[in-house]
């Protein structure tokens, strides 16, 4: 029930089959990464695909920021998403949900913006949603997802049903980053609109029906 729940209201992850000539592709380069070497050649594959795969087959993390010169994480007092304070460094082991976070401009967030990656019986859900105000103002932008090493972070939550938070309480150095941009980000067009007072759970509610009505 909880499945079907999750379902109908939210864009469930996407499967994705590799080739045979992606895999080859992205072993390489995830053993360049382990190696300490950038990732500077254009991939012949979209980008949320290969992150997609070394997210599977790797002991990464993501991080999604505009800030593009990071070179190491500090852990910030923040509030996790089940309300509780905490001093930590946060990432995602999405990279799809990191990579919201990399390509959203915060200096044209106005009022209240809304997004998460739910984590249910191991399968993942994803909404994201902005206010009018901050959609006129064509929030987009290029940066920078940041590869960390997965075995320093651990789940803020381990819920039944979870945000895909990890966190870390020490500092973090990135074993590599990789730019990208609006066009990039997997969930691009099913980003929808909220109204500015409007409570989080109307938005989950309407979220799916939202994207769906503006395509029509």
């Amino acid at each position: 029930m909880i499945s079907i729940f999750m379902k109908t209201l939210l864009y469930s992850s996407p499967k994705m089959e590799f080739s045979t000539e992606e895999i080859v592709e992205y072993d390489e380069l995830i053993s360049k990464i382990y190696e300490g070497q950038l990732i500077t050649k254009e991939l012949p594959f979209p980008k949320y695909r290969f992150l997609q795969y070394i997210s599977l087959h790797g002991d990464f993390i993501f991080h999604g920021s505009n800030n593009s010169d990071i070179d190491i994480f500090e852990p910030r007092e923040q509030t996790l998403f089940n309300g509780k304070k905490t001093k930590a460094v946060f990432a995602s082991s999405d990279p799809i949900w990191a990579m919201f976070y990399a390509v959203f401009d915060r200096s044209k967030l106005v009022g209240s913006f809304r997004n998460g990656c739910l984590v249910y019986k191991n399968k993942k859900y994803h909404y994201y949603s902005l206010n009018k105000s901050t959609m006129e103002k064509n929030p987009w932008t290029s940066g920078k997802l940041y590869i960390l090493p997965k075995k320093v972070f651990k789940p803020a939550d381990n819920g039944n049903i979870h945000f895909d938070e990890w966190i870390s309480h020490d500092f973090v150095k990135p074993i590599n980053h990789l730019a990208v941009h609006s066009d990039d980000f997997y969930f691009i067009n099913r980003v929808s609109t909220h109204k500015n007072r409007e409570s989080n759970v109307k938005t989950w509610l309407l979220y799916k029906y939202r994207t769906l009505k503006a395509k029509k």
